[in-house]
Order: structure tokens, then C-alpha cells, then sequence
């Protein structure tokens, strides 16, 4: 991304930004072992939080009957941001495809809102 990663990390933090990443309605905790609960009933904890670095937490949308480990990371230097979505403990390939395809679509709404701020 063409953004400082502290400013991709800044938005991702944000209200505006966890409502298109972790979901609408959603508090993101900082500290370890805090758990969250989306507007759509996506639950889950934190595991683990690195100011501007990384955020790990369990994520179980509420049709799950499992819970899965989500890492968000942000990296880079100067004006060139890296943003990472690293989803595990998923049940099959079904369910793999479906979270990629989520994934991306998430990242490209967090390109366009970052193009508008």
C-alpha cells in the first residue's frame, strides 16, 4: 500500500477500521485474554496485541462450530505499508477458499478507505 504503516495501522485500530476487519459493532480489545463479540456474532479473544506491529485473536463467526486464529499484521517503512491477514485452524478447502475471498475483499475495502481519508 502506498500509506506509511503508521497510518494503516492507525486506521486499522480505528472504529471505521475494525468495523471492516473484525466487524460491525465490535470493541477491539488490547489486552491479552479480552474477549469481543461483532453485531453479526463473530466471537473471540485476543491473544495477542503489538502496538503497530500485530494483533492475534480467536475468531468464530456464529454458523461455526469451531473457532479459528486470526493474525493481523502491518509492516514496511517510509511511504510503503504491507498489510496481512493470516487466517489458521480453518476446517477444509471450502472454508479456506471462502476466508480468502473475504480476506481480499476486506483489504480492498481498507485500500479505498484509506484512499479517502
Amino acid at each position: 500500500m502506498p500509506y506509511p504503516p503508521e497510518r494503516v495501522w492507525a486506521f486499522l485500530v480505528s472504529r471505521e477500521g475494525v468495523e471492516i476487519w473484525l466487524g460491525p459493532g465490535a470493541e477491539l480489545p488490547r489486552e491479552r485474554g479480552v474477549a469481543y463479540e461483532t453485531a453479526s456474532g463473530t466471537t473471540g479473544e485476543i491473544r495477542s496485541f503489538h502496538e503497530g506491529e500485530r494483533i492475534r485473536l480467536t475468531w468464530r463467526p456464529k454458523d461455526w462450530d469451531h473457532d479459528s486464529t486470526m493474525q493481523v499484521t502491518v509492516s514496511g517503512t517510509g511511504q510503503k505499508a504491507t498489510l496481512r491477514f493470516h487466517q489458521e485452524w480453518l476446517s477444509g478447502p471450502e472454508e479456506r477458499a471462502g476466508q480468502r475471498a473475504y480476506w481480499k475483499d476486506v483489504t480492498e475495502r481498507v485500500v479505498a478507505a484509506l484512499a479517502e481519508r
